[in-house]
């Protein structure tokens, strides 16, 4: 777009400025990756919980979601893969995205605790704590909390120029400048019971009203 009387930039000009574009968007990917595969390497080296040998469970998704899905613990078949969100609450999630016009290639998945110990309170604070170095190089858009223990755990976490969130589930509310939040119940416990399914429904429809008035670019 052009002041009045402007003369226009030579069209020749214009795909060297949307490749410098691509460009910059490039290395931002690349760079994100990196960081999210140096975090994993020194989470799988890490020794701060007592985790008998196993690996892990490692976050998956796209590493610069607009979408950021936080879960406190694994459940055993994420701990057998390694994954966050692998298996029912995984598939349960993308049945809700897709209800919701999101592309679940478009969204990011982690856990506050990431190591399999037997009991989630013997994970150390310190390596909890790393789910906001997820968060940083992610950059989302918004937050989507699963339940009160990971809703404790971030509120817990020190996230640059955050606000507290409120347990009020189904309401989009700020937790920066840039990025918001909305509480949800947690999704694991919503997968048996009629009752917790439309709960949980309930809430996380909120991110389908908030998706459709993103900018389109």
């Amino acid at each position: 777009m052009h002041a009045r009387g402007q003369t226009g930039v030579p069209s020749k000009t214009t795909p060297r400025m949307r490749a410098t574009d691509d460009e910059i968007r490039e290395k931002y990917l690349e760079r994100a990756i990196r960081e999210l595969n140096r975090l994993n390497g020194e989470l799988a080296e890490c020794e701060m919980c007592d985790r008998g040998g196993r690996m892990p469970v490692l976050g998956s998704g796209h590493p610069q979601a607009d979408v950021f899905m936080l879960k406190y613990a694994p459940r055993p078949s994420e701990v057998e893969e390694g994954v966050a969100f692998y298996g029912r609450s995984g598939q349960a999630l993308i049945k809700s995205l897709g209800r919701l016009s999101i592309d679940p290639l478009t969204v990011y998945g982690t856990l506050c605790v990431k190591c399999p110990v037997t009991d989630s309170s013997q994970s150390a604070p310190d390596c909890r704590a790393r789910v906001l170095e997820e968060l940083t190089v992610v950059d989302p858009r918004i937050v989507v909390i699963m339940g009160g223990p990971a809703l404790a755990e971030l509120n817990a976490l020190d996230v640059p120029l955050g606000r507290e969130v409120e347990p009020r589930p189904g309401e989009v509310q700020r937790l920066t400048p840039s990025c918001e939040a909305l509480f949800v119940p947690d999704i694991d416990a919503s997968l048996d019971e009629e009752t917790a399914k439309r709960e949980f429904w309930g809430a996380f429809r909120a991110l389908g009203a908030w998706h459709e008035e993103l900018p389109p670019y």
